[in-house]
C-alpha cells in the first residue's frame, strides 16, 4: 500500500500525525524532571516538528528504578518463554500495522528517503523482533558430561537492566537490534534515541505498551549524549551498556564503565570499509551498481559504508566511469517524493562535517572527479551531492577517517597483494569486500580481511540470521543472529554433588 502513495500523500499525512515527544518511564509518557525540552527538526526543511522532553540525571534514576524494580518482580523476566514470545510477536504485528506511520516518522526525522523507510527500516525493524521473539522458546540450557554422582547444569540467565544508546542514521531499526535480544532475554531495558531522532523510539514505546510489555520493562529517555547518555553509562545499576555510534563516543562508554560499576559495554563503532574490486570481477556493471548503493545509500550514513573503494590500476577508470554513472542518477531530493534515492543529511551540523572533508579532500590533493556541492531543495540545505575523490592515498584525511556522509575515496591498486595490504592499513574493521572471479582470491582475502564482516561479490549482504560486528576500533561483540543474546545474558554453572 505505502508504495503506492505519492509526494502529495505522504505530505497530506504530515498534518496527522501526533508526536510522541515525552520520556516512556515505568509504563507512562511523562515530561523530563527539569521541564526542559530541546527542537525536534526536520532536516529536509529546517521546521521543528515537535520540542521533545531532554532527559538528564534524575530522569536516568527513575527510569533505572523503575527497570530495577520491574526485573526484581520478575513479572516479564520469570513469564513463562511462551508468553514472552506471543508478546512480541505482537509487537511486531503492531509495528507492521503501524507501518506508514513509523516510516513517516522516521523520514521526518532523519531525512532518509521514504523509499527505504517504507521498504527497509520498519519491515527490518518488526522482523527483528519478530524473529527474537520466536528464538525466546527455542533456545536451550546445557548439562555437562560429568562422573555419575555430578549434575553440573549451565544456564543462561537475564543479565538484569540493560541500557541501550542507539544513532540516528537508522533509528528505529538500531533500536530494534538492541531492544529485542535484550527482551527476550528477560532483561529489563532502557533505551535512549539519538537526540536528533527520538520520534520513532517513542511511538515504539507506546506500541510496546499496547503488545502487553509489563510497566517498567522497557522505558525510552529522549535526549543529549553528554547528560542522560553519559548519566545511563556511569549509573551504579546498570548491569549492561549496549551502544552503536562512534569509535569516540565508544571509548567514553568504556571509560564511565571503568569508573562506575565495570558493567559490561558492547560496542558497534566507526567504519572505514575497503571495499576492492580486482580485474577479475565477474561483471563490473554488477559491481559497480553494488559500489554505489554500498556508499550512497542512506545518504552515506551507514557505519558499513564503501566509502573506501580500492580497485586495480588496469580496469579504475572503466570501473569508475560505470559508478559515476550511476552517482548522477542517485542526487539528493525531497525525502517524500517516493522516487528520491538519497534524502537530506540528519542535520546542519552533520553538513558542515561532510563539507570539511570534502574540503579537506581537495586541499589534500585528491582529484574530485564527482559531485562536492551543498545543494538546496525546497529553501533547505542539508543536501550534500554524491561525490568522488578519484587518486586518493590511503593516509589521507578522506581514507582515514569516518565521514559519514556520501563521499566515496577511490585508491588505485597495482595488483591484489596491494590492495589487501592497503584494505587493512585502518583503525577500523567493521565490514569489507572483495570482487574477483578467482575463487582462491576471495578465500584468501575473506580470511585475511581484519573486518567482522566480508562480502564476496556483493556489498552489505547478510540478514538476521548472521552476525554483525566489528574488528578493532570498530567495536566488539555481534548484533543480529542467536549470538546477540551473549551480550545481554549470563552464563552460571550449577554444580551439584550427588550422594
Amino acid at each position: 500500500m505505502s508504495a503506492q502513495l505519492s509526494r502529495d500523500d505522504w505530505k497530506g499525512r504530515i498534518g496527522g500525525l501526533s508526536y510522541r515527544n515525552q520520556a516512556f518511564i515505568g509504563g507512562k509518557f511523562v515530561a523530563s524532571l527539569t521541564g526542559k525540552t530541546f527542537d525536534c527538526v526536520n532536516p529536509a526543511t529546517g521546521q521543528v516538528l515537535t520540542k521533545v522532553a531532554a532527559c538528564e540525571q534524575a530522569d536516568v534514576d527513575a527510569a533505572v528504578k523503575a527497570a530495577r524494580a520491574a526485573f526484581e518482580k520478575g513479572t516479564w523476566a520469570n513469564m513463562a518463554p511462551a508468553q514472552r514470545k506471543r508478546i512480541m510477536l505482537k509487537l511486531a504485528d503492531l509495528m507492521m500495522k503501524n507501518r506508514e506511520e513509523l516510516a513517516l516518522l522516521e523520514t521526518l526525522d532523519m531525512g532518509k528517503p521514504i523509499a527505504f523507510s517504507t521498504t527497509v527500516d520498519v519491515p527490518g525493524s518488526a522482523n527483528t523482533v519478530q524473529w527474537f521473539g520466536e528464538a525466546i522458546d527455542k533456545i536451550y540450557d546445557e548439562v555437562a558430561p560429568t562422573p555419575g554422582n555430578v549434575i553440573a547444569m549451565i544456564t543462561r540467565e537475564a543479565a538484569g537492566v540493560v541500557a541501550c544508546v542507539v544513532p540516528w542514521n537508522f533509528p528505529l531499526l538500531m533500536a530494534c537490534w538492541k531492544i529485542s535480544p535484550a527482551l527476550a532475554a528477560g532483561n529489563s531495558v532502557i533505551l535512549k534515541p539519538a537526540e536528533q531522532s527520538p520520534l520513532t523510539a517513542l511511538r515504539l514505546a507506546e506500541l510496546a505498551a499496547e503488545a502487553g510489555i509489563p510497566e517498567g520493562v522497557f522505558n525510552v529517555l529522549p535526549g543529549f549524549g553528554e547528560t542522560a547518555g553519559q548519566a545511563l553509562g556511569r549509573h551504579m545499576d546498570v548491569d549492561v551498556l549496549a551502544f552503536t555510534g562512534s569509535t569516540e563516543v565508544g571509548k567514553y562508554f568504556l571509560r564511565y564503565s571503568g569508573e562506575s560499576n565495570m558493567k559490561q559495554v558492547w560496542l558497534e563503532c566507526g567504519g572505514k570499509s575497503p571495499n576492492i574490486v580486482l580485474a577479475d570481477a565477474p561483471n563490473l556493471d554488477i559491481a559497480a551498481r553494488r559500489t554505489a548503493f554500498g556508499i550512497w545509500f542512506n545518504q552515506g550514513e551507514v557505519c558499513t559504508a564503501g566509502s573506501r573503494l580500492i580497485v586495480e590500476d588496469k580496469i579504475k577508470d572503466e570501473f569508475l566511469a560505470k559508478v559515476m554513472a550511476i552517482g548522477q542518477k542517485m542526487m539528493p531530493g525531497d525525502p517524500l517524493d517516493p522516487k528520491t534515492q538519497m534524502g537530506a543529511m540528519v542535520d546542519e551540523t552533520q553538513t558542515k562535517r561532510v563539507m570539511g572533508y570534502i574540503d579537506a579532500g581537495q586541499k589534500e590533493g585528491a582529484t574530485l572527479a564527482m559531485g562536492g556541492k551543498q545543494v538546496h531543495i525546497d529553501n533547505a540545505g542539508s543536501f550534500i551531492q554524491p561525490t568522488v575523490f578519484d587518486n586518493v592515498d590511503n593516509t589521507m584525511k578522506i581514507a582515514q577517517e569516518e565521514i559519514f556522509g556520501p563521499v566515496l575515496s577511490v585508491i588505485p591498486v597495482k595488483d591484489a597483494e596491494q590492495a589487501l595490504s592497503v584494505a587493512n592499513d585502518t583503525i577500523y574493521g567493521l565490514a569489507s569486500a572483495i570482487f574477483t572471479s578467482n575463487i582462491n582470491k576471495a578465500f584468501k582475502f575473506s580470511k585475511a580481511l581484519r573486518a567482522g564482516s566480508v562480502w564476496v561479490n556483493t556489498y552489505d549482504g547478510g540478514d538476521i540470521t548472521t552476525p554483525f560486528g566489528g574488528y578493532k576500533q570498530s567495536g566488539n561483540g555481534r548484533d543480529k543472529s542467536l549470538h546477540a543474546f551473549d551480550k545481554f545474558t549470563q552464563m552460571k554453572t550449577t554444580w551439584i554433588q550427588l550422594g
